[in-house]
């Protein structure tokens, strides 16, 4: 006889146990909807089809055909995101938009991960991008709230979602967790990658031959920064190096460093957000990049969404975030896997 965690997500027994899960995703859902609303934001509900699924190197998408009248199939992809959609709306006259969508990722699979998740995406027109990290802290009061939680929990860590989250540079953490000065080995979009790999082998971070400054990075940050955040108290995450800026505008303060910010708690990633860039020309060379890299990684690349390059012309200066809302949820409930919070999981 299989245990509860090996029957299907559809077995009496096993949906009875997850049940006061969903019902609790329903509720929190329901309580962030509400208070968008009383902020004055409007409920969008962007298409999954896309013509490009997003320009991040290491984001894989699921692709797919549309196949006109005429019989001839169109290349289209599931999106990895709403972004482009939304800012479109942005540049439509709409001013302060939110949208619960699914989303595609290839590649991810784990505790943390699924193929297709729930993105909780919203924008405020005007507005300075640290104005997220106060709707940030609203999302996870309202969470544990009508979660019943104290506490946000996961793998033996805790996290308090009614304190105020403390503010730490990218810069601050690599110094403080990694032993590293990451500033150092950039200046502006120019990155030394043979100096910041000297830094992280004397720190004993593996590298590879191959590793660019952002492969680099990366690893520093996964195995030595992100296991430290968010413990106690959510820990806002800020000002990445502009090598790292993704759709981000570069700090007016320091040409090293974007407006972009992750949210932690009980050391998971929550969101990602940025004072968004609005100009058309460097987004391009962004995404061209990626995708030369993205090219060399993995030998596939993804089109540009021209309609979009061509909308970020009319777009207002804003700030946006992307909340993972199924680990929101995983948080608030204790739940141990992301499947346990969605109500239709993805049978492996």
């Amino acid at each position: 006889m299989k245990s509860a965690d090996e029957s299907p997500w559809w077995d009496r027994d096993r949906h009875a146990g997850r049940r006061p899960l969903l019902l609790a995703r329903n509720r929190i859902q329901a309580a962030i909807r509400d208070w968008l609303g009383t902020q004055g934001f409007i409920e969008a509900d962007p298409l999954a089809l896309a013509v490009s699924p997003g320009n991040e190197a290491h984001l894989h998408a699921f692709a797919t055909h549309r196949i006109g009248n005429d019989g001839l199939a169109q290349p289209m992809y599931l999106h990895t995101s709403p972004e482009f959609a939304m800012k479109k709306l942005l540049a439509a006259g709409e001013e302060r938009i939110f949208a619960f969508s699914h989303v595609w990722r290839n590649r991810e699979r784990g505790a943390l991960h699924s193929p297709e998740f729930t993105m909780l995406e919203w924008y405020r027109a005007g507005e300075d991008y640290r104005v997220l990290f106060d709707d940030c802290a609203q999302y996870l009061r309202h969470a544990a709230e009508v979660a019943g939680a104290e506490l946000l929990r996961f793998r033996g860590a805790e996290c308090d979602p009614y304190a105020a989250p403390e503010v730490m540079s990218v810069a601050e953490a690599f110094r403080e967790h990694a032993g590293i000065d990451l500033l150092s080995t950039c200046d502006g979009t120019e990155t030394d990658t043979r100096a910041l790999r000297a830094q992280a082998e004397r720190q004993g971070i593996r590298t590879a031959p191959d590793d660019g400054w952002s492969d680099i990075l990366s690893r520093a940050l996964v195995e030595r920064v992100e296991p430290h955040l968010g413990h106690g108290r959510p820990l806002i995450l800020d000002r990445y190096p502009a090598a790292e800026a993704a759709l981000a505008r570069r700090a007016g303060d320091d040409p090293r460093e974007a407006e972009r910010f992750e949210l932690y708690a009980c050391g998971v990633e929550l969101a990602n957000g940025f004072g968004e860039l609005t100009d058309p020309v460097e987004q391009r060379r962004r995404f061209e990049l990626e995708m030369e890299e993205k090219a060399r990684i993995y030998g596939e690349c993804y089109p540009l969404d021209e309609d979009f390059l061509a909308a970020l012309a009319f777009m207002p200066a804003a700030s946006g975030c992307a909340l993972g809302f199924d680990r929101l949820v995983m948080l608030a409930t204790g739940a141990p896997r992301i499947d346990e919070v969605i109500w239709t999981p993805l049978i492996d």
